[in-house]
């Protein structure tokens, strides 16, 4: 199914687009009037120049790129970084470096890539107690190291 979304391009890059017919993602490009220097460790704030107006019953997940993360050791901060329906600023990218040498973004590379999502919100209905399952209140490691 195909969303109709509105975008506002503020960069040079073209629009966000799918790779290949099974491609869940849409890369999206650093938008920098200079190359950025990111030191191990360091993380930095990457505009893109995209303005978006995302339906109400989705949400847009930004999400690193496995080639950024493998080949430079830069990954998304925040993630997966979720974009609400009712948010008109740009889309900027939380990126740091976790390798042990300097990386640098220029112009145009290609940092995250984003994810629509559809959204389903929540009615409480407050309880006294909850049901029984088999793992009960069981978490952060429970079933053994196997």
């Amino acid at each position: 199914m195909l969303a109709k979304v509105q975008i506002v391009n503020n960069s040079h890059h073209p629009l966000p687009s799918y790779a290949t017919q099974g491609s869940s993602g849409m890369d999206i490009r650093a938008f920098i009037a200079s190359p950025i220097t990111i030191k191990p460790m360091e993380r930095v704030l990457v505009p893109t120049g995209l303005f978006m107006a995302i339906p109400e019953h989705l949400e847009v997940q930004i999400r690193p790129r496995s080639g950024l993360a493998i080949k430079q050791g830069i990954t998304c901060l925040n993630t997966p970084g979720t974009i609400d329906s009712d948010y008109r600023g740009e889309i900027k990218v939380i990126l740091i470096n976790l390798s042990d040498t300097a990386q640098v973004i220029n112009d145009g590379d290609r940092i995250a890539q984003m994810v629509f999502q559809q959204v389903e919100k929540a009615n409480w209905q407050a309880v006294d107690q909850l049901d029984n399952t088999e793992r009960g209140s069981g978490g952060f490691g429970h079933t053994g190291k196997q």
